[in-house]
């Protein structure tokens, strides 16, 4: 019986990868090059215009970080505050402005030129149900093969939609063609 070494593989086809550091969103205390800054927002120094070692002096006698807050302006916008907290608290204002944001869906409806009434009903119901819960409703009117000469039906019936459903949504779209299918848009109505 041969034994066989165990190997694991060429070293030399292995890719390392340089570690990324993350970049500062703000440039803190010594990192700030430039030789005058604008100070704002500390309540135990006036506003105004300082040399950065006057600042950084300021900042280092309370314990507490300078944080250029913008720097497209001559001299750079800088205030005295911890810089860890600084970052907590706007973390948290992205995510409550996160939160605040409304998304809207779009859900699709479809039907035939020639759907019965019952199913049209059903239909409406689901639409109606869509619109409560505030998503946009696409209704699609499809032509299946010779069915393109309904057209007009098609057209009718889209209308007819939108007056069943005129309590719960407005139209934002009139009906279009586009290609073998009609469709209009519902918009929910602000209760």
């Amino acid at each position: 019986m041969i034994k066989k070494k165990f190997s694991r593989g060429n070293k030399r086809n292995r890719i390392y990868r340089p570690f990324l550091q993350k970049k500062e969103e703000h440039r803190i205390n010594d990192s700030i090059d430039t030789p005058k800054v604008r100070l704002v927002g500390a309540s135990f120094i006036e506003n105004g215009i300082y040399s950065i070692q006057e600042a950084i002096q300021f900042s280092r006698e309370r314990e507490l970080d300078l944080v250029e807050i913008n720097p497209k302006l001559n001299p750079p916008v800088c205030k005295i505050l911890d810089y860890k907290k600084f970052l907590y608290e706007q973390k948290k204002r992205k995510k409550q402005f996160k939160a605040k944001q409304i998304k809207v869906n779009t859900k699709e409806i479809r039907f035939g030129p020639q759907i019965g009434d019952h199913d049209g009903k059903v239909k409406i119901k689901s639409a109606e149900k869509f619109l409560m819960r505030g998503d946009k409703v696409k209704v699609f009117v499809f032509f299946k093969g010779r069915s393109i000469v309904y057209k007009d039906q098609g057209k009718i019936k889209l209308l007819k939609f939108a007056e069943e459903i005129e309590e719960y949504g407005k139209v934002e779209q009139m009906p279009i063609m586009e290609g073998k299918r009609m469709y209009m848009i519902l918009a929910p109505k602000k209760f």
